[in-house]
């Protein structure tokens, strides 16, 4: 018997359906007129080959079509011109932690999980499978926009550098609120920062306020990306760890656990101003979702699952002439998904909900 399959990415060329199986053994997946035959019992499968902007049936053997499998998918236009660079993005890695599960607070939902006895860390095998697959699509830039750790400790951090090190050069990371809980040292002097590619500026800022959850953005930074934007001749592409409050949507709260609402609004000024600003993205709140705020130009304000739990996911953008695209990714070892299939039942069964998203939520496309 199938369980959970999803819908997870639809790209302009492919399509990725997840699922497990009760026994190994083979399953059919059949998008169109395209078959892949996948063993299991945990089940990645990558459908390539398609065409841009086209509709096709979707079927996975021994599966009726449900919400998160629809019976068609509509794979996403290719924005125009060249391909021009590609990169990746993680976050919420926590090296150290040892279970998840709990919210810490008085009535915990559960369940809790926590690595057998005697099997590796599970941050250890969900970075390593993540590693492995931006490896092997050789980007040209990673970012990591924070929680490297789970209590800020300098071995926590070590132990992230020495694993997302094998990416070398193309590793470019800053920190989160996890990090900034024990020292306030750890990465804490790397942003702000860019990393200029063919067709896209990257910028980095440091939305981490020093021993609190909730995030902020210093004036300083404000001006480093104003110059920035102001300056720069393809798009720009902002990334923080903090998502952005809502400032036509959610409450004015001081101790909003985002970035704070004077904050966010000063940064959706500077997206305003600046038509080079083409989109923010963040991690935190270990989901995927997506927003477009009038009084940020409507420009894509981006949130990311994260990479330690369910789903296991990570982000690639491909950055074309005239726009980019990205698809978020759920990391395929076995083990992996062993794992992340185990903790998509956390917090009394809702987390695959809130940490899943919509399908516009993980993949879309911006023209530029």
């Amino acid at each position: 018997m199938i369980h959970d399959a999803e819908l997870f990415s639809v790209g302009p060329d492919e399509v990725v359906v997840t699922f497990r199986a009760d026994e190994p053994g083979s399953v059919t997946t059949v998008v169109g007129d395209h078959e892949v035959v996948s063993d299991g019992p945990y089940h990645h499968v990558r459908v390539a080959d398609l065409e841009p902007g086209r509709e096709y049936s979707l079927h996975v053997e021994g599966t009726p079509p449900t919400e998160l499998l629809p019976a068609t998918v509509t794979t996403l236009a290719r924005p125009s011109g060249r391909l021009l660079a590609t990169f990746a993005t993680a976050n919420d890695v926590h090296f150290g932690e040892t279970e998840c599960g709990k919210l810490g607070t008085p009535d915990e939902l559960g369940p809790v999980f926590r690595a057998a006895p005697g099997d590796e860390p599970y941050p250890e095998v969900m970075n390593r499978s993540v590693i492995d697959e931006m490896l092997a699509a050789d980007f040209d830039a990673v970012i990591v926009k924070g929680d490297l750790t789970d209590r800020g400790t300098e071995e926590e951090y070590d132990a992230f550098l020495r694993a997302y090190g094998r990416l070398g050069d193309r590793l470019h990371h800053v920190r989160g609120n996890h990090d900034a809980m024990t020292t306030h040292t750890i990465a804490s002097d790397r942003a702000p920062f860019a990393v200029t590619l063919p067709g896209a500026v990257l910028a980095v800022i440091d939305t981490v306020r020093a021993g609190s959850e909730k995030g902020m953005v210093t004036t300083a930074q404000l001006d480093w990306l104003h110059d920035v934007a102001a300056e720069a001749t393809s798009p720009v592409l902002v990334f923080g760890h903090h998502h952005l409050w809502a400032p036509e949507l959610d409450e004015r709260k001081d101790n909003y656990f985002g970035i704070n609402p004077a904050d966010s609004e000063a940064l959706g000024a500077v997206f305003r101003r600046h038509e080079s600003v083409q989109g923010y993205f963040a991690g935190h709140t270990h989901r995927n979702r997506v927003r477009r705020f009038e009084s940020a130009r409507g420009v894509p304000t981006v949130e990311i699952a994260c990479v330690k739990d369910y789903p296991g996911a990570w982000a690639q953008y491909s950055v074309y002439e005239g726009g980019y695209v990205q698809i978020v990714r759920r990391t395929s070892a076995p083990a992996a998904m062993a794992w992340t299939e185990a903790t998509r039942a956390m917090f009394a069964g809702l987390y695959r909900d809130y940490a899943l998203g919509a399908i516009g939520d993980r993949c879309f496309v911006q023209t530029v």
